[in-house]
């Protein structure tokens, strides 16, 4: 099968970070550690896993951070290369193993690509304390290889597929993945709606793991990529009925913000200012430095950035004992002024993935619940999508996703 592959490798590290900020090239092109290559199509590693082949498959800020290296490197422990990139993935279902019950051939299904224990082929009795509470998305065991033997040996590390050597991602023609991992998509869905399932899952676990549907408010949502739309629109289909700020930047996904439920919109500067103003907080001016305020402020900030000049307006912006919630994949900070989180009392909140959730009186996976609700007001996303390459012109589609400014792109997605 034909698939992108990326590897890490030292000498990829130092032309990417010397020679990438003058090239595109050495970053995705031809001087880059990533390609275009033929693989073996994956196989059923046990009875309870499926095999798909992938309709459309997205590209996450996450995958543009890594292949550039401008990511933090403390998650490279639980990834492995090098391996087919690729995790919010829309596929159909080629083949189940006699332990799947739940999906059938020609089913359309979406991927929760992270990987619990029991994916790793470890019996119950051994499910690390994430896994068995039901937040996979921090398995405390990524690091180490799995008992499940794939091929000549054992799987390999890696919390995510799509940064796994062992179990390819959507950036190719076919993966397989385990039961656990695997959910029907109402036919309701238009495929272009139905890739979104899993960036909006992350939005959903932070608004319902974060308790904001509790917020009094006012909440801000900064952020103008697919994970801030994923914020604004989980707080209001969840049923969040205060005051909501969006802050996007040009007029498209400011647009965009409006239509998923933001009461008002802003762009960073002054009308962003002026929006912290109205909340009643009063401006005061150092001696040296930035403007600090007291008073007013959003009960609730949402990051989805997790940049410098994000973090430092969460914390500038927040109420008295205000809360941050990042999901912005917030990595090294050079210089980030705290003064605000003690000075103000701050609560401060990270959130990774998707697991099982409290709602309704009943504990569903966010997968399910973004679907149900999706499924009730898909119309809503149809615009999310605005780029569709075929998998041959990835190079054409990241540079869409990297230059999204000029390309107007949202969210840009592969069609192996």
């Amino acid at each position: 099968m034909k698939a992108v592959e990326f590897n890490v490798t030292i000498p990829g590290y130092i032309l990417t970070k010397s020679l990438g900020r003058f090239s595109r090239s050495f970053v995705y092109g031809r001087a880059s550690r990533l390609g275009l290559v033929n693989r073996a199509a994956p196989v059923l590693p046990r009875d309870d896993w499926v095999r798909i082949e992938v309709l459309l498959c997205g590209i996450c800020g996450s995958d543009l951070g890594n292949i550039s290296y401008e990511s933090s490197p403390a998650m490279e422990p639980f990834g492995s290369f090098p391996a087919v990139l690729g995790h919010e993935i829309l596929g159909r279902v080629v083949e189940v193993g006699p332990g799947v019950t739940h999906v059938s051939p020609g089913q359309r299904v979406v991927v929760d690509p992270m990987l619990h224990c029991e994916a790793r082929g470890r019996d119950e009795g051994s499910w690390c304390p994430s896994c068995a509470s039901g937040a996979h998305s921090t398995c405390e065991q990524s690091g180490e290889e799995g008992p499940l033997t794939l091929g000549d040996g054992p799987l390999a590390r890696g919390l995510t597929i799509g940064y796994h050597r062992s179990l390819p991602g959507g950036w190719g023609e076919q993966i397989v993945a385990h039961r656990r991992q695997v959910f029907a998509v109402p036919d309701s869905i238009a495929d272009r709606t139905a890739v979104l399932t899993e960036p909006f899952s992350i939005g959903l676990h932070g608004v319902l793991r974060s308790r904001a549907l509790r917020s009094p408010g006012p909440i801000l949502v900064i952020g103008s990529g697919t994970i801030a739309f994923a914020t604004i629109w989980s707080l209001r289909t969840m049923g969040y009925t205060g005051r909501l700020v969006a802050q996007a930047k040009r007029p498209h996904e400011v647009s965009l913000a409006r239509m998923l439920g933001a009461d008002e919109t802003v762009t960073p500067g002054n009308e962003a200012r002026q929006a912290l103003v109205e909340t009643g907080a009063q401006a005061y001016m150092p001696v040296v430095g930035d403007e600090v305020y007291a008073g007013g402020g959003f009960e609730m900030v949402f990051d989805c950035v997790g940049s410098e000049s994000s973090l430092m307006q969460a914390l500038r912006f927040a109420s008295a004992r205000g809360r941050i919630v990042l999901l912005g994949c917030a990595g090294q900070v050079r210089k980030l002024d705290l003064t605000s989180l003690w000075a103000k009392e701050l609560q401060v909140q990270g959130y990774v993935g998707y697991g099982v959730e409290e709602w309704d009186g009943r504990r569903r996976h966010t997968f399910e619940l973004a679907l149900e609700r999706i499924a009730g007001d898909s119309h809503a996303l149809g615009d999310m999508v605005t780029h569709v390459f075929p998998l041959t012109q990835y190079r054409d589609a990241l540079r869409a996703a990297y230059d999204h400014r000029r390309s107007k792109a949202v969210k840009v997605v592969l069609q192996p």
